[in-house]
């Protein structure tokens, strides 16, 4: 039986159809997700039926507050909720950094029963990382269709500065209100596109890590995601253009995204290197003084960086591997936390191997891995040919008038170089760039990104 979406009263997501019988744990869909117009003025009715309480602290910054945060606020207010706003003030971007956690955090009190998040990705993920550290219900308000987060679990923070990933929770109620996402810069709206873009290649890598290593896959969430992304691609003249029907299956195609989170518990379906590279240039221009781009857009640009790659790998002969070669180029356990902390840093190099201790594979190992890729190369050219052709991904950009270069989004050339090459670091996750790595291929498929020469003393960057 196929997923299928409808919806109730107020706009209320159902999906029915989720039986499966893979290998993963399945998790309950059992969260209130309202999509449609006129929704701002419904929150204190939407709060009610899931019984949150009445005391409630609400989370904004200058930019979300002004586009929907006080509208919410008054509605709680008019309909007898105790609301104490936090509204973030920063003269820049606001991050989901150490600061902004915190300054949430100092404004529950006792009586606080349930937290409001009114923003898209920053403000969602601050409110839901204070929301998994109290034990508070928390509801997000969508101001803008730019990324894939508002229904996930797990938070993308900045802790001293190196992006890091927590284990958090899911809004239990989750509001779009089209009205307020048809007024978000176009840019954002290119922004999540982007994101919903990638997931193309999260299946791939999702798919390889079966074959390859034997790792759990759902099809269920792979459909959710696949199906959403489909049709995402053929509405595209309706997102450019606004309309309800664009934003609705815009704002579904990340929603659904973030369910496939809920059921299994993790974002293998809709994260994979394209995110990791993105996630870098964000976290290395943030250190460097610099404004990074959007993190959507970076996803649609990374996807496209990566794409050839895959491309190539299916016309690859992997009967010409050389396993003695392999070997005998293997760098050290030395010499991987060498790279590790010249490619993140002194501090984020070290946090992430911590974070990932199986990154460092024995021979024995790589060697399986590398004649699985041989033996199953026939399974593997069948899931690379899955994917759609690149320029269908560079037109559907095109059209919202999205970023599509690195050059665009003022990627510096030094910071490109380096992200192509430890992209595939960041964490376990099995990828196609990992296999490159593994089969000693990836400096050939690397031939345009000059391989950084780390310094002789060892040092970090």
């Amino acid at each position: 039986m196929a997923v299928s979406v409808s919806y109730g009263e107020g706009g209320r997501l159902t999906l029915s159809g989720l039986q499966c019988d893979c290998a993963c744990q399945h998790g309950a869909v059992d969260k209130d997700i309202y999509i449609g117009k006129g929704l701002i003025g419904r929150v204190p009715e939407f709060v009610r039926h899931a019984g949150l309480g009445t005391h409630c602290v609400l989370v904004a910054d200058d930019v979300t507050y002004r586009v929907a945060g006080h509208a919410v606020e008054s509605a709680l207010v008019g309909a007898g909720f105790d609301v104490t706003a936090c509204v973030l003030h920063r003269e820049g971007e606001t991050l989901p950094d150490d600061g902004a956690c915190g300054e949430v955090l100092l404004s529950i009190t006792q009586q606080t029963e349930f937290l409001v998040s009114v923003g898209s990705g920053t403000v969602t993920d601050i409110v839901r990382i204070n929301a998994a550290r109290t034990g508070l219900k928390f509801v997000s308000v969508a101001t803008a269709p730019s990324m894939d987060g508002y229904a996930s679990a797990v938070a993308p923070l900045l802790h001293r500065g190196v992006k890091i990933q927590r284990p958090a929770v899911c809004p239990d109620v989750i509001v779009c209100d089209l009205d307020v996402l048809s007024t978000a810069p176009m840019e954002m709206i290119a922004s999540g596109v982007g994101d919903v873009l990638g997931k193309y290649i999260a299946k791939v890598d999702w798919q390889l890590g079966q074959i390859v290593n034997g790792e759990a896959y759902c099809p269920v969430c792979a459909g959710i995601v696949m199906d959403a992304v489909n049709a995402l691609v053929q509405n595209v003249e309706e997102i450019a253009a606004r309309t309800e029907k664009g934003m609705q299956v815009l704002i579904e195609a990340l929603l659904l995204s973030g369910v496939t989170i809920m059921i299994i518990g993790h974002t293998r379906a809709v994260a994979s290197v394209e995110h990791n590279i993105a996630q870098y240039w964000e976290m290395m221009m943030i250190l460097r003084g610099e404004k990074p781009p959007m993190h959507g857009a970076s996803v649609g640009v990374a996807t496209l960086l990566v794409w050839p790659f895959y491309e190539r790998f299916a016309r690859e002969d992997l009967t010409a591997l050389n396993l003695d070669a392999i070997r005998a180029n293997r760098i050290s356990r030395k010499e991987r936390e060498r790279w590790m902390r010249y490619a993140f840093g002194e501090e984020g190099g070290r946090q992430i191997m911590r974070e990932n201790p199986e990154d460092f594979l024995s021979w024995e190992e790589q060697e399986r891995r590398i004649r699985t890729v041989q033996q199953r190369a026939d399974d593997i050219r069948a899931v690379l040919a899955q994917l759609p052709p690149a320029q269908e991904i560079r037109r559907v950009l095109t059209i919202l008038g999205g970023e599509t270069t690195p050059q665009q989004e003022h990627i510096p050339q030094d910071l490109l170089n380096l992200s192509m090459w430890c992209g595939k670091d960041y964490r376990t996750r099995y990828t196609l760039m990992k296999t490159l790595e593994e089969c000693g291929l990836l400096e050939a498929y690397l031939s345009d990104y000059p391989r950084p020469v780390l310094p002789e003393d060892g040092s970090a960057r």
